[in-house]
């Protein structure tokens, strides 16, 4: 009994040491705020939203991306610049960040009007015919994702981030998604459905 109760506290304890510090990934941010905003609401298309993202996800994705940048883009995430910023990062600095940014609100994005129709098909019902499963189905009907599924929010992301993302899944430039299936929805998509996708996506809520 003893033993169970000390393993139980000893999980709970490591439980505690893996949680960022909000005030201390606030201070370390400056440098991410060039280009993912002060908010963590990025002002330009091509880098994402980080605020309301989830934490585990945002973790993920730097030790993704420093793993790009130390195995010469074999293994992991790799990209140009954000490898790089990553490569500095400690394990603490990494979740320090992300509990800073998971914990920020995140603004809201629109949708045009002509991609309603087809974005919603496709987002809630996929298409049978070419394989293709709904996004809903792992991102959830209002796009939130599921942190305990490593299903990231992508409801109000940047649409040029989306589509240049599930271009890079299409064509296996980028290749960490989970069980490859990001690479597996991708390649069934269109470049129309692709822009579709991502316009309506922008504006989920």
């Amino acid at each position: 009994m003893k033993k169970l109760v000390l393993l139980i506290s000893l999980v709970a304890s490591c439980s505690a040491w893996a949680q960022g510090n909000i005030d201390a990934g606030k201070e370390k941010s400056a440098t991410c705020a060039a280009c993912h905003g002060a908010d963590g609401n990025s002002l330009v298309a091509q880098y994402p939203k980080l605020a309301g993202q989830h934490v585990k996800y945002l973790e993920k994705q730097l030790h993704d991306l420093k793993l790009g940048m130390s195995s010469g883009g074999k293994q992991g995430r790799y990209d140009p610049v954000m490898s790089a910023m990553a490569m500095p990062l400690t394990d603490e600095d990494i979740s320090d960040l992300s509990a800073y940014y998971a914990s920020l609100p995140q603004s809201e994005g629109s949708t045009p009007e002509n991609v309603v129709e087809k974005g919603k098909a496709l987002y809630f019902a996929g298409d049978a015919e070419k394989g293709l499963t709904a996004c809903a189905a792992c991102h959830g009907p209002r796009g939130d994702g599921m942190e305990l599924g490593g299903f990231p929010k992508i409801s109000g992301q940047q649409p040029d981030y989306i589509k240049a993302q599930l271009e890079k899944f299409r064509s296996g430039d980028r290749s960490n998604d989970m069980n490859a299936m990001m690479q597996d929805v991708s390649k069934h998509l269109t470049d129309e459905e692709i822009d579709t996708l991502s316009k309506y996506i922008g504006g989920l809520h």
